[in-house]
């Protein structure tokens, strides 16, 4: 580590800090927070793979009423994203850390006592809110992690929202048939209320305290950090990355990087949007619009599909109807799809950082595009179950990459409020998304559906290309100019 020196004296900046702490016991516990909200997000999409068909059948909905309870829990978390993202980067990582956990862990355990279907959607919408702050758990982990191999540790924290996925599957495989889809909802919702408990042992990123001017306590959160690490901080005198690149003539002084990161501080939510939009990140921010649209919506239409295609409610081709409660099909092939996203994140973890950003995402996308192209004709159960679990695979792998590249293209001041209304965008695509694999697979429009779900993989993947910079190695920005 090359320590620089200002006004006769060593300093260090941020990221020198950081390599210097390392990856240790501390990350390790910041890790199993943020996978534990990732976790909870994952059982809480994941549940309307299983709960919609038993909630038809009990009240009598019709499929168009049976795809909206999907399609408002999206609605909320579209609202959620965009929110939970400015609050972040206004008033701090854990403010809305806490924010999500208290929403989403109440009225995800109301979810399972709501005495009709309006009440029920009501409190779902409300659950997709706290939903939408999935990006604020990413974006805390992010910044406490050095720039060496950064991909690996995100591509493992991806790996908490497959464990969710599994342990969903398992849950309602166990539970529905023995209990109803309410105590489904009521267990689902215990990892929600256990993130709301351990929040009180968190705490704030050093580099969001330090991106606001507040180096002493950024000095501090480090310095715990090294500690737990059993490490060192470079010698010297944190300062802004600006003020060690000075000349030696100057000496930085607290009060300077205050008056300096003060205007960062009074950045209104308006005004973090329209930076999105500034010169330097316009591109990049359209571009990840598209990826993220074209893989919210692949992702839940197979996760969808595979339940559609499991319940034996389809009557094109067949002429069978096994009770829901009783036939195992529909755990199975869902249990079996979730699997995929193993080797989906192993994959991933493998060419992050080796061929970067881009080039894992142009790879897993014609991947998925194969998958699923036989899907438009019919095909025998197996087959159909082998094409879902590739297709779930690669599009997985597809989403932790996005995930990792997404925070990493934008600086500090509007990165969660970047990723936050990015997901936003892909919450977009999963209200869209019932009404095609629900809709159009029960209504024996299956190749209508699937041609969908190829265009929009293909636009992703010609976005990807267009994207100005690979963030392989790269050190995170701390402001816009730094971007250019």
């Amino acid at each position: 580590m090359n320590t620089q020196v200002v006004d006769g004296g060593p300093v260090y900046t941020l990221d020198e800090a950081l390599s210097g702490v390392g990856f240790g016991r501390f990350q390790s516990l910041v890790l199993a927070y943020a996978g534990l909200g990732a976790m909870a997000e994952a059982m809480e999409v994941m549940i309307l793979s299983f709960i919609g068909p038993f909630v038809k059948a009990e009240w009598g909905l019709s499929s168009g009423q049976e795809s909206f309870t999907t399609t408002m829990v999206f609605a909320g978390m579209l609202i959620g994203a965009y929110f939970w993202g400015i609050l972040s980067d206004n008033y701090g990582r854990r403010v809305g850390l806490l924010s999500v956990a208290v929403v989403t862990s109440i009225f995800a355990f109301l979810s399972a006592l709501s005495p009709n279907y309006i009440l029920l959607i009501l409190f779902r919408m409300v659950v997709g809110i706290g939903l939408g702050g999935g990006p604020v758990y990413s974006t805390w982990f992010l910044e406490f992690v050095p720039v060496q191999n950064r991909g690996i540790w995100m591509v493992i924290f991806s790996t908490f929202w497959t464990i969710g996925t599994i342990l969903e599957a398992s849950l309602a495989w166990i539970v529905i048939p023995r209990l109803g889809w309410r105590w489904l909802l009521a267990v689902s919702s215990a990892p929600c209320f256990a993130a709301l408990v351990l929040y009180f042992f968190t705490i704030e990123t050093p580099r969001y305290l330090y991106m606001h001017g507040k180096i002493g306590d950024a000095h501090d959160v480090l310095k715990k950090m090294a500690t737990i690490n059993k490490t060192e901080l470079p010698s010297g005198e944190l300062v802004s990355v600006k003020m060690s690149n000075l000349n030696e003539d100057f000496t930085p002084s607290e009060g300077t990087l205050l008056l300096h990161n003060r205007e960062q501080q009074t950045k209104s939510g308006c005004s973090s949007i329209f930076t999105l939009f500034s010169p330097s990140l316009v591109k990049t921010t359209l571009l990840l619009w598209v990826v993220y649209f074209g893989n919210s919506f692949s992702y839940y239409g197979v996760v969808l599909m595979t339940s559609e295609l499991s319940s034996g409610e389809s009557k094109c081709h067949t002429s069978s109807h096994p009770n829901l409660m009783t036939d195992s099909s529909l755990y199975i092939n869902v249990f079996i799809t979730s699997l995929a996203e193993l080797p989906g994140l192993v994959l991933s973890a493998i060419l992050v950082d080796k061929i970067g950003r881009k080039m894992s995402m142009v790879v897993m996308y014609s991947c998925g595009f194969v998958c699923l192209l036989p899907l438009m004709f019919q095909l025998q159960q197996a087959v159909v179950i082998s094409l879902l679990f590739g297709a779930r695979m690669f599009i997985i792998g597809n989403y932790t990459v996005a995930g990792i590249y997404c925070p990493e293209l934008y600086p500090t001041s509007v990165r969660t409020t970047g990723a936050g209304v990015a997901n936003a965008v892909g919450r977009i695509a999963g209200m869209i998304c019932p009404l095609v694999a629900v809709e159009l697979v029960s209504g024996c429009h299956q190749m209508a559906a699937i041609t969908l779900f190829e265009i929009a993989i293909l636009l992703s993947g010609i976005s990807v290309l267009f994207f100005p910079i690979e963030t392989k190695g790269r050190k995170l920005s701390d402001s816009v100019t730094q971007n250019i």
